[in-house]
């Protein structure tokens, strides 16, 4: 089957389109009597500070969309460079901005809906209340049923809003009179900082053009364009609309006024004029609500699939095929929010989460910098690194102080869900995720370079690694149990899975899908292998999956499954013939160019007796997950467990050494024992003959030196009596250590 591609098929003007059109919204229509009660003319500028707040993140979010087009938007930017700790905050602080957003917006239509209709009072809800209640739900509606064409009416609506606001600022510039704006600040300056903040959620969105970075014609240069481009335009024609609104009437006139444009156009234009703003004040709420309502399923989707809430809120209509579970729950969310609040305190709320997003958006950025790692190739780089990345979060974070001490209900609301996030986190979150950070992965891979302090926080707040997986692939029936055994007695102490797998040889010359249909003819063994493999791993009583797998590939298929699979660890048998390195996970091609996608180990089995297991130190990371592995099959089987260190130098130095790092792995109880001997192999065969289980880790040697000289590990292999467990580490290597080591 062909590889699926997407199609780039959204010129500038579309991808600009797109930006605008989730910014031109509410803000502009349902704010300006709200904000201009507190600040006066000094809400213009405001709008302008707000719009310089947006810009700085919008330069960050073009590189990293340029970088890493991925669904998720800054929530994945931040997840990915930050960790799940920070994605978390980001994913939650993003749905309920969306939520928080999305009931003022539904409140402004409601408003809005009263020009028109004559809507009653219900009990305790207003005839604006109960306006938007019953929009919402026909949104929420619309969006779990299922929509096709959105893109094509959204284009229609931008055009439409766009239109009408230009036609308005065109003919109120002649009937202004600029000594209507005195005094410019009748407050003083105060109010211009925590105003910008109420009136920030004018500006959320343009980060959703990142969102389709890869369907964009040339998205090095038109992404960024259409980011940064949407938040400027959208900045121009607020600060214009604005300077008409309160430059032809008087300043009470707008004041705490819920429809002022549509008061002004109809003392500019009459009953047209008023109708036309009326109308675009619904498309503007309506396209704005409908917007975020579609933008929070995805941040649900991305997060289910990062395991930082469950997916089952993920789950598919039959009918429909949307997320209708994530939909039926935003959309509830909305209505509570249009019961409970009011315009200015969801307008703050809203600001207040998204501003904390831009924040971080800004600070992953100088991470993916600072971390350089191999798969960040921006094709747009922010102007003036790190000030302006700097800025932007300062001004993110700053603005949120500034809007607390004007009220304090909003961002104690807001800080509160990022306090319940961080909580999430750690009471659900850690133990399902897998996924550690850029910036955990920077600071653990050199701790020696940083300063304790980091490496001790990053490591006390890393995912635990969600289901430790145990991948065992099964060839031979006869070492089946053993291996099953082992990886069974891993996952009991971690509290993981056992995934057996049996790879299927399925010859060239024959499809895969045909070779389905005939697994049986082409591994008569293949059902009962898995199935002893089950009842084996059931009697530890650990959970256990099953999959044929078929390839027309068979060792080098180990690794795709373990990637497919998720797996922690593999445990497999080893194979003289099997592969191009025997004993090692790597074949001699793959070691050239891949690394494992999780830690190995290999059995050279001669019946696995775990009573007395020897683990040979040399302090490298290897051993590491040999100490490991010994660790929990001496908690399993309470088995005798020696540690081994060989030395040419001082004795007291080796003692030293050997007791340091079995304390550092938590094995301090084990025997120790340091030999003089300048024959390394030959003191841990001696060594040897009195344990049952070696446990080893695999040479640090690379490809190279293993072919010229050989190797210790898989010389010792050949020359013990017991059976010998060869541990390798994942790890990144360059090409040098790949081949010299």
């Amino acid at each position: 089957m062909a590889d699926e591609e997407l199609a780039k098929d959204l010129g500038p003007l579309a991808a600009l389109t797109i930006g605008v059109g989730t910014m031109i919204g509410a803000g502009i229509f349902v704010l300006p009597g709200v904000a201009a009660a507190e600040a006066g003319p000094l809400v213009i500028l405001s709008f302008i500070v707000g719009g310089g707040v947006a810009v700085l993140t919008a330069f960050s979010a073009s590189e990293l969309g340029t970088a890493m087009p991925k669904a998720g938007g800054a929530y994945y930017y931040i997840n990915h460079a930050l960790g799940p700790l920070f994605g978390s905050i980001a994913g939650w602080g993003n749905w309920m901005g969306l939520a928080f957003a999305s009931a003022f917006y539904m409140l402004g239509f409601g408003q809005y809906v009263t020009e028109f209709l004559s809507v009653p009072s219900v009990g305790f809800l207003s005839p604006s209340q109960l306006g938007a209640l019953v929009a919402g739900s026909l949104f929420v509606l619309v969006n779990y049923v299922g929509a096709k064409e959105t893109g094509r009416l959204q284009n229609i609506i931008v055009v439409t809003l766009v239109g009408i606001l230009t036609v308005f600022s065109v003919v109120g510039a002649f009937h202004a009179d600029l000594s209507t704006l005195r005094p410019f600040a009748p407050n003083g300056i105060t109010p211009l900082l925590p105003t910008t903040g109420l009136i920030f959620v004018s500006y959320l969105g343009f980060v959703q053009i990142t969102s389709v970075g890869e369907e964009i014609q040339n998205p090095g240069k038109n992404l960024p364009r259409a980011v940064i481009g949407s938040v400027v335009i959208v900045t121009i024609i607020y600060a214009l609309v604005l300077l008409v609104l309160l430059s032809v009437v008087e300043l009470n006139v707008v004041a705490n006024n819920d429809t002022a444009v549509v008061e002004v156009a109809s003392m500019l234009m009459g009953p047209a004029g008023a109708v036309a703003l009326t109308f675009g004040g619904l498309l503007a709420t309506a396209s704005s609500a409908n917007a975020s309502i579609l933008a929070s399923s995805r941040i649900n989707f991305a997060m289910g699939r990062d395991k930082l809430v469950s997916n089952w809120l993920n789950d598919i209509h039959d009918r429909f095929t949307t997320p209708y579970r994530s939909i039926g729950v935003t959309g509830g969310l909305i209505l509570l929010f249009v019961v409970i609040g009011d315009v200015e305190v969801l307008a703050t709320a809203g600001s207040v989460l998204h501003l904390v997003i831009y924040g971080l958006l800004n600070v992953a950025l100088i991470v993916m910098r600072e971390a350089d790692t191999d798969d960040y190739h921006p094709d747009y780089r922010v102007p003036l690194y790190p000030y302006t990345p700097i800025l932007g979060a300062l001004t993110s974070f700053g603005l949120i102080g500034f809007m607390a001490s004007a009220d304090i209900v909003a961002p104690t609301l807001a800080v509160a869900f990022v306090v319940g996030a961080v909580g999430w986190y750690f009471l659900y979150a850690r133990r399902k995720t897998e996924k550690q950070g850029v910036l955990t992965d920077h600071v653990l891979s050199q701790p020696e370079a940083m300063p304790e302090s980091a490496v001790s926080a990053v490591s006390s707040v890393k995912p635990d690694g969600g289901d430790y997986r145990v991948m065992v692939p099964l060839a031979n029936p006869e070492h089946e149990t053993d291996l099953i055994s082992l990886a069974s007695a891993v996952a009991s102490q971690r509290g993981g899975t056992v995934v057996a797998t049996h790879i299927v040889q399925v010859p060239d010359q024959t499809p895969l899908a045909s070779g389905a249909a005939h697994v049986e003819e082409l591994d008569a063994e293949s059902a009962e292998l898995l199935e002893r493999a089950r009842a084996d791993a059931e009697t530890f009583g650990v959970p256990v999956e099953t999959h044929t797998i078929l390839s027309h590939r068979s060792f080098e298929e180990i690794f795709d499954a373990a990637r497919t699979h998720a797996a922690d660890l593999v445990v497999m048998g080893w194979g003289e013939d099997s592969h191009g390195s025997p004993g090692r996970a790597e074949s001699a091609i793959d070691e050239l160019t891949n690394g494992l996608p999780c830690d190995v180990v290999v059995l050279r089995d001669r019946g696995f007796d775990p009573g007395r297991v020897l683990v040979p130190t040399a302090g490298g990371p290897d051993s590491e997950l040999s100490a490991a592995i010994a660790q929990m099959l001496q908690a399993e089987y309470d088995s005798e467990l020696s540690l081994l260190h060989v030395t040419d130098e001082s004795r007291d130095a080796g003692e030293e050494f050997l007791a340091d790092w079995a304390t550092e792995h938590g094995i301090e109880d084990a025997n120790l024992v340091v030999v003089d001997d300048e024959d390394v192999e030959a003191a841990i065969e001696r060594a040897a003959g009195d344990c049952s289980l070696l446990v080893i880790g695999a040479t640090e040697e690379g490809l190279l030196s293993r072919l010229v000289r050989g190797s210790l590990a898989l010389d010792i292999v050949d020359d013990v009596d017991c059976s010998v467990l060869l541990a390798e580490k994942q790890r990144k290597r360059s090409m040098r250590e790949r081949l010299i080591g």
